[in-house]
């Protein structure tokens, strides 16, 4: 159990420090944490609204935060290459989570196309309604598989206890962002206004 938990922090410690350095993708972790919560009381009695609450807005602004505000060049503070910590992210790098998102993106169009999602809807949806009830269960077993997915590889990969502190990791995420990020948005905030040029 005490190497668990140790590797539990070093992995919840490393990414902090490799991936979320900008105070802008910090704010988006807070607001993420914020709708992943709201998704894991939801999911118990609305899991489809759940999922496109956990993938329209928590996982949009999570992945936001890291592609387009975090740096991409040498990390000076950790003394390592963009390069370098890519290839030692434990969980989904960039490019496994460009393959991820690009799975979500086209699962709407799919379902259109296809509205029993190739037999795995016994009733195709006929309203709007039902096509987002069906797109969230799509969403939801997206980030069901992708977790298992990535916690079976880890399991060969590396080992056993790797890929069950990574799952542990990614599930009590959005309780870590919180606690750590709640901040974030006003620092945000206060940036802000300090850059806003004066007028006169």
């Amino acid at each position: 159990m005490t190497g668990f938990r140790e590797q539990l922090r070093e992995q919840r410690w490393d990414d902090h420090r490799y991936y979320h350095q900008s105070i802008i993708n910090q704010a988006l972790h807070f607001f993420s944490a914020c709708t992943f919560l709201l998704s894991y009381v939801l999911v118990w009695n609305y899991p489809w609204l759940a999922a496109l609450l956990a993938w329209g807005f928590a996982m949009v602004s999570r992945q936001a935060g890291h592609f387009f505000f975090e740096p991409k060049g040498y990390d000076h503070v950790n003394e390592a290459t963009h390069e370098h910590k890519e290839e030692i992210k434990v969980g989904y790098n960039l490019f496994r989570k460009v393959i991820l998102m690009g799975l979500w993106a086209i699962s709407p169009v799919v379902l259109y196309v296809y509205p029993s999602f190739f037999g795995l809807f016994s009733e195709p949806f006929t309203t709007a309604r039902t096509f987002f009830e069906n797109l969230g269960m799509i969403w939801l077993g997206l980030g069901v598989g992708a977790l298992v997915f990535r916690m079976v590889q880890l399991f060969f990969i590396r080992d056993v206890e790797t890929g069950i502190v990574w799952v542990t990791k990614i599930i009590t995420d959005p309780f870590t962002d919180f606690k750590l990020y709640m901040k974030a948005p006003g620092e945000c905030a206060k940036a802000a206004v300090a850059w806003r040029p004066s007028r006169g």
